[in-house]
């Protein structure tokens, strides 16, 4: 994985002001350099500069990049961030019309598949992927994001400049004046946080490459095209058919995604996601003579303090340390301290350059830091609950009917501590409504279907649209602010697609949530862990973590500097602090609560006052 950045300018004259401009592209590598420690390089013309930082995985000698094809009258320059698992079937196609390669690497395929097919090159990738093509002859910058949005790629247009990055820190670095927020902003922060509508962020003026989407840059100006799109099919596939067509799906995809020139591991929870990419993953690296390792989260004082409910109702380590006795990897147990949870809400918020999923982030950066000294390649479990149909909203009748966002719908939580005028203001109730109706409107649809097919097949798109994409930001982010790369084999185009498209009946096989998965598994677990009802990402229990949040958050309200009071009603913040935390009723997910709100604030804090976020209302 790698950061890429760059400024187009439509009217030229970067040439005339090099030295300038130049600084400006090192200043973006050097905001992004966590996300690539390997190496670092840049490309300036009169019209267009790019920026790269390296993470190296593949060709690591000959790999670097801005990397340079020339093709008849074209010159086409590149700065890619991702993994292109088919890229060796890409490369003999090529080759079979006439190139020639200098590299084994993944970024010369994208540069020599664009001067062939164009902007199609997206529709023949399997991976994840955000890159930036300047055609220097055409003057022509094209900007793309993979399918899913898995890689980050954001613009932000200033009069005639156009500024580019994986990360919004990277354009801070060149212009201050983006950490504005107006009333749109606030709505993303307080109305829809830590998620956000596709194409938006909460800085004023900046704009999020959607997933599935070119971006082109010329002097006719800026246009989209989308190449890739959910649609509604008829399923015709039998459940014999359905269930080996799912299990070949996911083995092919985790098989492709150990595509790799240094070691990889696995994050392996106990849970049924995790445990099916490592025991694939596993049986891969043991036919290469390799033994996997493997890596599990928890935190300190939970084997005391840990409450099932019905959210969580079991505890992962028993199962994790099972997964891997069961498969023979070399494991690893990390626990987060209370210390750690806190301390690192700080760089979590700094990696999302935006407040975040509070504890539950902060703890992954911290797991991530500690993996990476030893790895620079993960695979993890991520999105099977989206994609098959895990979470409690697709089956339980009170979740399944509400309409709004069943993840998201605690709006008196969410206003629990603002100021009544700043309430009245925002209406974030409309706002969370409007964005919920809006994606609803725009659910890709079976032409006849009706009824609670219908509606599961809304479901499974707002959770792909929205909270599938705050999670796949949270582990780009979390991973890659410790320069490890972390893939998402459940991401696979091929499987979102086809299970899209499964009719609840047969994703639901034995009256059991994500049936097919399990059906699909047989053989990889033991039916321990095959038939284990789901539990999400760990948190911590322990009192003590509630206290310190309370402290800390009681003393952000007798300083009167702290910009978050612009936000927060004085009087009512104190009333929350003295009641007990409710841990029953999440405000976002499933385990973000009480404490979390309280964290989500500090985090809030930490963002206006580290980035000089100024609110225009």
């Amino acid at each position: 994985m790698c950061g890429i950045s760059g400024i187009y300018r439509r009217v030229g004259g970067m040439e005339q002001d090099r030295e300038r401009y130049q600084n400006a592209l090192r200043a973006m590598n050097h905001a992004q350099k966590h996300r690539g420690p390997d190496g670092e390089g840049s490309y300036l013309c009169d019209t267009c500069g790019l920026a790269h930082v390296r993470l190296s995985i593949l060709d690591i000698s000959k790999g670097a990049q801005p990397m340079y094809y020339h093709a008849e009258e074209e010159k086409y320059v590149i700065v890619y961030n991702g993994e292109i698992y088919n890229m060796h079937e890409l490369r003999r196609e090529l080759m079979q019309k006439g190139m020639d390669f200098e590299t084994t690497c993944d970024t010369e395929v994208i540069v020599k598949g664009y001067a062939e097919w164009g902007t199609d090159v997206a529709k023949h990738l399997n991976g994840i992927f955000a890159f930036a093509i300047w055609e220097e002859r055409k003057k022509r910058l094209t900007l793309c994001r993979d399918r899913l949005g898995v890689k980050p790629l954001f613009y932000a247009v200033r009069g005639e400049e156009v500024l580019f990055a994986s990360e919004i820190k990277a354009m801070l670095a060149v212009d201050r004046s983006i950490a504005r927020v107006d009333k749109q902003g606030l709505c993303e922060l307080l109305a829809l946080g830590p998620a956000h509508t596709s194409a938006k962020t909460a800085y004023q003026g900046v704009t999020e490459v959607k997933p599935g989407t070119f971006c082109q840059m010329d002097e006719k100006g800026i246009r989209e095209e989308v190449y890739w799109q959910l649609k509604g099919r008829e399923h015709e596939d039998s459940e014999e058919k359905t269930i080996e067509k799912t299990a070949f799906l996911i083995r092919d995809a985790i098989r492709m995604q150990l595509l790799s020139d240094i070691p990889v591991c696995t994050f392996l929870s106990g849970g049924l996601d995790s445990s099916i990419v490592t025991s694939v993953a596993n049986s891969c690296m043991k036919e290469k003579g390799m033994q996997l390792s493997t890596y599990s989260f928890d935190f300190e004082g939970n084997d005391q303090y840990f409450a099932s409910n019905s959210f969580q109702p079991s505890q992962d380590a028993p199962y994790a340390k099972e997964m891997s006795e069961y498969l023979g990897t070399d494991h690893t147990v990390l626990l987060c301290s209370n210390e750690n949870l806190f301390s690192n809400l700080y760089d979590a918020m700094k990696a999302r350059d935006f407040p975040c999923m509070a504890d539950v982030e902060s703890s992954l950066i911290y797991f991530c830091s500690e993996v990476s000294k030893h790895f620079r390649v993960t695979l993890t479990g991520e999105c099977a609950d989206e994609i098959f149909g895990g979470y409690p909203w697709f089956y339980r009748k009170d979740m399944f009917e509400r309409q709004a966002f069943p993840w998201s719908y605690n709006m008196e939580a969410r206003t629990t501590l603002l100021k009544p005028d700043l309430i009245d203001a925002l209406k974030l109730d409309e706002y969370s409504t409007a964005a919920y109706e809006e994606t609803i409107a725009g659910t890709p649809r079976l032409v006849g279907e009706s009824g609670e097919e219908a509606r599961r097949r809304e479901l499974s798109y707002l959770n792909l649209k929205w909270f599938m994409a705050t999670l796949l930001e949270r582990m780009d982010r979390t991973s890659m602010y410790h320069g490890l790369e972390a893939r998402v084999p459940f991401a696979d185009h091929r499987i979102v697609e086809y299970l899209y498209n499964v009719p609840w009946k047969l994703k639901f096989l034995g009256n059991m949530e994500k049936g097919l998965l399990r059906q699909a598994a047989k053989g990889l677990l033991p039916d321990s862990v095959l038939f284990r009802k789901k539990s999400p990402y760990p948190k911590t229990y322990n009192p003590a973590y509630e206290r310190m949040l309370k402290e800390i958050f009681a003393e952000l309200l007798r300083r009167e500097n702290e910009p978050v009071r612009q936000l927060i009603d004085i009087d009512k913040a104190k009333t929350f602090l003295e009641t007990p935390m409710s841990y029953a009723k999440p405000w976002y997910g499933q385990l973000m609560a009480g404490p979390q709100l309280l964290a989500y604030y500090i985090q809030i804090n930490m963002w206006m006052k580290e980035y000089g976020i100024k609110v225009e209302m």
